[in-house]
């Protein structure tokens, strides 16, 4: 195995010292308890950690910017980028996560994005929370119509004797007040998933 000081191994590296001090404040750098540098295992760390479309662009600005005095123009430091990075994205030992992982997963999120999408557009499907609130709209309607039907009928029933006639009477109200739930929870429906579908749009 192959141990360099820091300088030593930004001159294999043909990097600047300030580049290579960066990647020992980021933790890409593997060291020995004595200060030197696992050549091997950090050339592996770095390199899993690295954009490979633009590892060479960002060592060339990076180099410049560290050569010129200024600072670093990432966003947020590696603590708070392992703190923010799910958990299943990061590595064991406390290591960077894997950027071809990281890619990969944003890859698939983009994809079923874009699948979800293409479903809602040809109406195959439609949010949770407009089939929630159409749900709750028709139980409560159900229910005030079926509450109902004593009022409207009763009348009608206390001047009947016959129990078949009754029962018929009975039946027909209460069918009546189903089928005005159906056609009435349809619509509703209908319209709460365009109203959905347009906030979305917009």
């Amino acid at each position: 195995m192959e141990y360099l000081s820091k300088s030593a191994y930004a001159a294999s590296r043909n990097w600047s010292k300030p580049w290579v001090s960066k990647l020992a404040k980021q933790g890409r750098l593997v060291l020995t308890p004595a200060g030197l540098v696992d050549v091997a295992a950090t050339n592996a760390l770095i390199d899993k950690t690295s954009d490979p479309s633009k590892a060479s662009v960002s060592v060339r600005h990076e180099q410049e910017r560290a050569s010129k005095g200024h600072p670093s123009a990432d966003p947020i430091g590696p603590a708070a980028f392992l703190q923010a990075a799910p958990g299943d994205l990061s590595e064991p030992g406390g290591l960077r996560p894997d950027f071809h992982k990281a890619r990969a997963r944003r890859e698939h999120f983009n994809a079923m994005t874009v699948e979800a999408d293409f479903y809602k557009n040809q109406g195959t499907l439609v949010e949770m929370s407009a089939v929630d609130e159409a749900a709750y709209t028709t139980g409560r309607l159900l229910r005030d119509l079926l509450l109902a039907v004593p009022t409207q009928i009763a009348p009608e029933l206390a001047a009947m004797t016959d129990a078949w006639g009754i029962e018929k009477h009975l039946m027909a109200s209460i069918r009546r007040a189903l089928e005005d739930a159906e056609r009435i929870s349809t619509a509703d429906l209908r319209h709460s998933l365009s109203i959905k579908k347009d906030n979305h749009a917009e």
